[in-house]
């Protein structure tokens, strides 16, 4: 990968927050204060009825302080970014934390800490045009044969820099390249994602190709009873799994609060599974209290070794901080670069290597081949958690459902309602397999990232069809 170039065109964000910060050492002598300041230049191109139909970009420049202060903490934020702009943020924070609630739970400032390595910045990616997102489109619908697509490609680039009065000081650069898409034929739906820090690794017509072969294999669909079935999940239902164990299992706030079923030290799931968060992997370097991330195992090998803390979380803890903090106080800190490891002895173990498709496609259906009679699930949404102790979630399935039966896919099935312990469909005992190619998937949150491997799993509780 090449390194990112900066133009001139581009503000020196760590000279903003140094400014900022000088400002405001001035205004609040003695304050604690941090500083953050992050560029990004978020990109989208959606496409429905086979044609691009949108096409929207954003270049924001935010500034962010917050202060602590006799015993009290305010924070704001500011867009505007010229001298007078920055002034007044710092007006209006100094004014804020003087009629602030007392905070007895303020961690203290990040210590000085050297950034971590990260994955260098592809140029392609970072500096993408509004052509390069229709050259992947265009070769999607091709790929998909006239069949209707629907979907986006989009692309982010972030620069950032965190300084606060302790005197850390720290930036980074990340870029990223998203796609989903799906392929329709007679109210049947196949889909395709994939997401990758470069550029040339999103190829449209791959992905087209496999959304329309999932759209005709799944016409005619029949109806099977609910029950509890033996199940391979697909890569895109996968991250769903994932995304629920970042948030509400391996959040260090919710196992202080006592509504997760992490336990570090204990043997919580399946000795095939260890489960990492590799932020440094994708380029992200620090978080918004301005702790450098580091790759972070939090299950190995099905026992439970760590959970995701932010500076606040870690010190009711007793713990330290793992580079987590997400800004939003009531969640906690949660690993927002989950992946789950594949299979060994694949040669695919690495989850920066990239495979083309047909190497995927090989990987999920060698699970296939293990399964005596089971369904194959491509896609779970509009998820929702019952239990955060169990992780008991509902949900439906969409995009492609077949039966399984002898090791083969012999018949499309109907979507289902389902209603299933995240936590007990990756119990020791209860994974049958994992596919041997990670595939990274996008999210709707630009920020996050879900690395994940097909899964067969023992039992998966389907509890109706889609429509009751």
């Amino acid at each position: 990968m090449s390194e990112s170039k900066r133009t001139p065109r581009d503000r020196d964000e760590l000279a903003i927050a140094e400014q900022v910060l000088e400002v405001a050492s001035a205004a609040a002598s003695g304050a604690d204060i941090e500083v953050a300041a992050d560029r990004t230049r978020l990109a989208l191109s959606r496409f429905a009825n086979s044609g691009i139909h949108q096409n929207v970009a954003d270049d924001t420049l935010t500034v962010r302080v917050r202060l602590h202060a006799a015993g009290r903490t305010a924070s704001g934020s500011s867009t505007l970014t010229n001298t007078d702009g920055l002034r007044a943020l710092v007006e209006r924070s100094v004014q804020a934390v003087g009629v602030a609630p007392v905070d007895p739970g303020w961690p203290g400032l990040a210590p000085v800490s050297p950034a971590p390595d990260v994955a260098p910045v592809d140029v392609a990616a970072g500096d993408a045009t509004p052509g390069d997102r229709a050259e992947r489109i265009r070769a999607f619908v091709d790929a998909a044969g006239g069949l209707e697509t629907a979907g986006y490609c989009r692309t982010s680039h972030w620069t950032g820099a965190f300084v606060n009065s302790a005197g850390q000081s720290i930036r980074g650069e990340s870029a990223e390249v998203g796609m989903d898409g799906i392929a329709r034929l007679a109210g049947t739906d196949g889909v395709a994602r994939k997401a990758s820090s470069r550029l040339a690794d999103i190829d449209g017509g791959v992905l087209g190709a496999r959304a329309a072969a999932k759209a005709r294999a799944a016409a005619d669909p029949v109806e099977l009873p609910p029950g509890r079935y033996e199940v391979v999940l697909e890569p895109t239902a996968v991250s769903d799994v994932l995304q629920n164990l970042a948030v509400y299992g391996f959040n260090g706030k919710m196992v202080a609060d006592g509504r997760s079923f992490a336990e570090v030290g204990a043997d919580q799931l399946d000795p095939s599974v260890t489960l990492v968060d590799d932020a440094p992997g994708v380029g992200s370097s620090h978080d918004l209290d301005g702790t450098p991330r580091q790759r972070l195992v939090l299950v190995d090998r099905g026992t439970t070794v760590a959970v995701a803390y932010d500076r606040r979380t870690a010190a009711e803890a007793g713990a330290e901080s793992t580079g987590h903090a997400t800004g939003m106080t009531s969640w906690g800190a949660f690993a927002a670069h989950l992946g789950l490891k594949p299979a060994a002895g694949t040669g695919h173990e690495d989850f920066a290597a990239e495979v083309d498709g047909p190497v995927a496609e090989a990987a999920t259906a060698a699970l296939v081949a293990n399964v005596e009679r089971g369904v194959l699930v491509t896609d779970l949404w509009y998820t929702r958690v019952l239990d955060t102790k169990s992780l008991a979630i509902t949900g439906l399935t969409r995009n492609g459902v077949w039966l399984i039966e002898d090791g083969e896919v012999t018949q499309p099935l109907s979507n289902f309602r389902f209603t299933q312990s995240y936590r007990d469909a990756l119990a020791p005992g209860a994974v049958l397999g994992i596919g041997g190619v990670a595939e990274p998937q996008p999210d709707s949150w630009v920020s996050a990232r879900w690395t994940a491997p097909a899964l067969h799993l023992a039992s998966w509780n389907f509890t109706g069809g889609a429509s009751g």
